[in-house]
């Protein structure tokens, strides 16, 4: 009776030993480095951050209208009425009431894309992307003004690689950029960017990582201008998520940070955020019906005292 064991005792030690040996299998389990997966293009590193922080903020009223006429080309109708801030050397916000109306048409193809808009007061604005390879896209955005110096164009060449990206920029002014960005494990990837203004005579050199998982999303940058941005994404469930973000900048010594979240409902997406600069701003999208969505837009900023609401509509 005494060498006996119990059938419990036996048990909990056939769990442990399988436990044990999971472990040492998951510790000893090699990295495959021949195939990492491919790194989200080095301009996007923030974008889940960007997503909760930076919504679309706006003040007075708004309405989308969007109109297909067949499964590639669409025609839009935008009016926008609210007030445009002034520049002013005093610490309170000069406002003057302003209305205009954009006209655009839209052609998508899996393989090129095609945006157009021309807007009341003169202004043209363009995007294109064009898939030229499987690896290679060539992207460019372009506005035209009346304004002086005021009208610009960017190209962008994006090959992306099997575990990795790459991007080669050129725009007007002679501005000339380059990026590349590289899985190094299944969650961690890092690259660099380096970029040449020559109407301004300016140059910069910067690093970036970010580390990413099915839970969160971790993301560092800093420049040789003097800038520092680190972001942080918490996905609590597949509709909510939490984020923060730090800015600073060493030659201003000017520090932000912020923490905001997102939230999908049913039927809406619930989107905010408050930073240190005492700014809080809250961004509503339901849906009332098949192609009819509601939109409030709230942005508080108590330090400057600044207050602006926005409400739209939006169809098609």
């Amino acid at each position: 009776m005494a060498g006996m064991v119990p059938p419990g005792t036996a048990m909990l030690g056939e769990a442990s030993a399988a436990a044990s040996a999971k472990k040492i299998n998951d510790v000893g389990k090699k990295v495959d480095f021949m195939n990492l997966p491919c790194p989200i293009p080095y301009e996007e590193l923030h974008r889940e951050a960007l997503m909760s922080l930076k919504p679309e903020l706006f003040e007075g009223m708004r309405f989308d209208f969007t109109k297909g006429l067949n499964q590639k080309f669409s025609l839009s109708h935008s009016v926008f009425m609210g007030p445009m801030e002034l520049p002013s050397q005093s610490a309170e916000t000069i406002k003057i009431p302003t209305a205009h109306y954009e006209f655009g048409a839209n052609f998508i193809d899996p393989k090129l894309m095609l945006i157009g808009r021309v807007l009341t007061d003169g202004r043209l604005n363009a995007r294109v992307k064009c898939d030229l390879t499987d690896d290679l896209t060539l992207k460019a955005n372009a506005q035209l003004t009346n304004e002086p110096h005021m009208s610009h164009a960017m190209f962008n060449f994006d090959f992306k690689g099997k575990d990795y990206r790459t991007q080669l920029q050129l725009g007007n002014g002679a501005l000339f950029g380059a990026s590349y960005i590289q899985s190094v494990t299944p969650h961690l990837s890092l690259g660099g960017e380096v970029f040449w203004a020559g109407q301004h005579r300016k140059s910069g050199l910067g690093y970036a990582g970010r580390y990413e998982t099915d839970k969160m999303v971790a993301t560092g940058q800093v420049a040789s201008t003097g800038m520092v941005a680190l972001s942080y994404v918490q996905k609590v469930s597949e509709k909510v998520s939490l984020a923060t973000d730090f800015m600073y900048n060493y030659m201003s010594r000017d520090v932000t940070a912020s923490v905001g979240y997102d939230y999908i409902l049913r039927q809406a997406r619930l989107r905010g955020k408050i930073d240190s600069n005492g700014c809080a701003a809250a961004f509503l999208e339901e849906r009332l019906n098949m192609g009819l969505n509601f939109i409030l837009s709230a942005e508080l900023d108590h330090k400057k005292k600044d207050y602006k609401f926005g409400f739209g509509l939006t169809i098609g």
